[in-house]
């Protein structure tokens, strides 16, 4: 595993963590996403010669704890744009909804190992359709 890559194209999630906090809406956010996951996918296609869902899955982990953990620092700025979020915490057991912050790491673990997933399948997918580089 190129550690040195996975670290690298999760930077793109530390950038999305920092731009969440206050620049990119919540409605805006999942195109955001997308093109990062094509594109990442794409770099991870081209360069790796297998192993590409794993590629995938890992830096889309390390993309998890970025944004979880900036989230969790800059929390009061987060959800003043991310209503949703706010919403959904109130939703979750008391013991939660006292700490809301506690909510938002528990609930970005899920949401990040699922979206890792999703991340190792585009990149299984992409290494189907982008040519190798020379």
């Amino acid at each position: 595993m190129n550690w040195k890559l996975i670290f690298q194209l999760s930077l793109f999630g530390l950038i999305m963590a920092f731009g969440t906090v206050s620049l990119i809406p919540q409605d805006v956010e999942p195109v955001f996403w997308v093109v990062i996951f094509i594109f990442c996918s794409a770099v991870i296609a081209r360069v790796c010669a297998a192993k590409y869902f794993l590629y995938g899955f890992f830096t889309g982990l390390v993309n998890c704890v970025w944004i979880t953990v900036v989230h969790v620092l800059f929390y009061a700025k987060y959800i003043t744009g991310h209503k949703q979020m706010d919403v959904m915490a109130g939703k979750m057991p008391e013991s939660f909804a006292a700490h809301p912050r506690v909510a938002m790491a528990i609930a970005g673990l899920g949401l990040g190992i699922t979206s890792a997933i999703v991340f190792g399948l585009i990149a299984f997918i992409a290494s189907k359709i982008v040519k190798k580089r020379q």
